[in-house]
């Protein structure tokens, strides 16, 4: 009889240690990627996923694995900034009006988990901060005179050699040496300070939007009567884009890692992707085009409640989907499905809105 009774005992010990094994597996491999308010709550679950989380080593994991866009950071003109998730249950900050830094901001710029803001008041300096663990860092004032509604990008990519975010800020500004021209001043977090580059745009197109994109190295600006300013990072060489008509509600985002460009016209929502960015140097005869058609949309009065269509503004664009600001109200459209959603309601027109991801990235 005991012997009948020792396979039981070796098969209980057996599955014991494969349940732990899994259990590890999920502590591991799983967590980091999830996202940071999903984490912050699966704290409770034991004391070793506690510390697990907590880890230095986990969040730099977690700002490797988890890159997907979790919500938006939102900004009407004289308001405090806010954050519209876009799974309330998973992707979350617990501070959305960004309070905890120590003035008033403006937000300027997000890139992986990362937040760029500019004081209201006093020296206006930049900072960069993380709004999921209240993290943040005060930059020193910029050699050059950025204006009112600085043109600047950050960038972040997280790399598997930082533990501690590695990061540049970028800024187009108007020239003070040459009436007309536009330089572009860089922040570097290595060095610890600001620098001017030496390239020095006098096309007849001026940045005139303060949000830029940044795709594959190469940082874009809308800039007047339909031209795109293109700021190579690694060679501080700029490239302007031919004019592309498209009006003033564009707005310029990714598709599958591409640069695309959206904007509503009426009822009809347009998004094309960049195709061909060498076309100002081909031959007059060639067919190949820089922009191409990916989406043509017709919005439904009926779906977006009737509102006025004439101010209609895309305000962000991301892979398969689009925000789009009609009226007062705040709508995200599945480009692929067709489903859409209202987000909230706005205090006034032509907020400025930031994609953001939930990442527990160091700084």
């Amino acid at each position: 009889m005991d012997r009948g009774k020792r396979p039981s005992k070796m098969l209980a010990a057996r599955n014991s240690k494969i349940y732990m094994d899994l259990k590890d597996i999920i502590r591991e491999s799983a967590l980091p990627f999830l996202p940071a308010k999903s984490l912050f709550r699966f704290q409770g679950v034991c004391r070793d996923w506690k510390l697990q989380i907590a880890s230095p080593f986990f969040a730099h994991n977690q700002s490797l694995a988890f890159r997907a866009v979790s919500g938006l950071f939102y900004q009407p003109l004289n308001h405090l900034p806010s954050f519209i998730s876009l799974e309330p249950n998973s992707y979350g900050v617990p501070d959305p009006s960004l309070k905890f830094l120590p003035v008033p901001v403006h937000i300027r710029s997000s890139s992986n988990g990362l937040l760029c803001c500019q004081g209201i008041t006093g020296d206006k300096a930049y900072y960069i901060c993380n709004p999921v663990t209240w993290q943040w860092k005060k930059l020193p004032i910029p050699s050059a005179n950025h204006g009112p509604d600085p043109s600047v990008v950050l960038v972040y990519e997280p790399s598997l050699l930082d533990f501690e975010a590695v990061y540049r800020l970028i800024c187009a500004f108007p020239s003070s040496d040459f009436d007309g021209a536009t330089e572009f001043e860089i922040y570097s977090s290595k060095e610890g300070s600001w620098r001017t580059s030496g390239e020095i745009c006098f096309a007849r197109w001026k940045v005139n939007s303060s949000l830029g994109v940044h795709v594959n190295g190469v940082i874009y600006w809308q800039a007047n009567q339909g031209g795109i300013h293109a700021f190579d990072l690694a060679k501080e060489r700029l490239q302007v884009l031919s004019a592309y008509h498209h009006g003033l509600n564009a707005c310029l985002g990714l598709i599958n890692g591409k640069l695309s460009l959206a904007y509503a016209t009426g009822r009809t929502l347009l998004v094309n992707v960049l195709a061909n960015v060498h076309q100002n140097t081909m031959q007059m005869t060639s067919h190949q085009k820089m922009w191409a058609k990916k989406y043509h949309i017709h919005l439904d009065s009926a779906v977006f409640r009737g509102d006025a269509y004439e101010n209609a503004q895309v305000l962000c664009l991301q892979d398969d989907w689009v925000l789009i600001e009609i009226g007062k109200a705040l709508y995200t459209y599945d480009l692929k499905t067709g489903k859409v959603k209202e987000r909230c309601k706005a205090p006034e027109y032509g907020a400025r809105c930031l994609l953001y991801v939930n990442s527990l990235v160091y700084i």
